[in-house]
């Protein structure tokens, strides 16, 4: 019987470090972990976890969110620990899926999980629209100004042998970037 353990972070800026000691304390033979890693992007670490577990080992989280996407992504892998004779554990939430109000708890924090990202999301969409309302402009800004883009037409104009790629480097933009605006106008 082996303890495997997973961990995940969002973005490259967030630390590993209080998921891997709270793995490390509940005893955890071998960790996986993703960093850098939103909810919804492949997760080669978290795929590796599952792939390493056999029958009778004991698949252990910090946290349900860091672990699933979504509700039924969560059932989806409990299923599947199930069928494999896998027991699952959460630590923050005390979860434990060996007993009947194990697996019930699992799937009830899994529910609000799904319900909080839902509600963030929802709140998000609303900011944005009031947002857009009184006029702020979203999403990354222009990688040229206006200002930037009428000097490339012209030094293409002036000359014509001049190639998209040494005007990117020049004004530090990517060739599909300079393509992109040229093409806008």
């Amino acid at each position: 019987m082996a303890i495997i353990g997973y961990a995940r972070v969002s973005t490259d800026e967030q630390h590993l470090d209080l998921q891997l000691d709270a793995l490390e304390q509940a005893g955890c033979d071998q960790i996986f972990s993703d960093q850098g890693i939103s909810a919804i992007a492949k997760r080669r670490g978290f795929e590796k976890a599952l792939e390493t577990l056999q029958s009778g080992d004991i698949f252990v989280i910090w946290k349900m969110d860091r672990a699933f996407r979504s509700l039924r992504h969560a059932l989806e892998v409990l299923e599947i620990l199930e069928q494999r004779g896998i027991q699952f554990k959460a630590i923050t939430e005390a979860i434990d899926t060996n007993t009947p109000m194990g697996k019930c708890m699992y799937q009830i924090r899994n529910a609000f999980a799904e319900l909080e990202r839902n509600l963030i999301s929802e709140r998000t969409s609303a900011g944005m629209q009031a947002a857009k309302k009184r006029g702020a402009k979203l999403g990354r800004p222009k990688a040229l100004s206006d200002a930037q883009v009428a000097k490339i037409k012209a030094i293409l104009h002036a000359n014509p042998d001049t190639t998209l790629t040494s005007l990117a480097k020049r004004f530090g933009v990517s060739t599909k970037t300079l393509r992109r605006v040229l093409n806008a106008e």
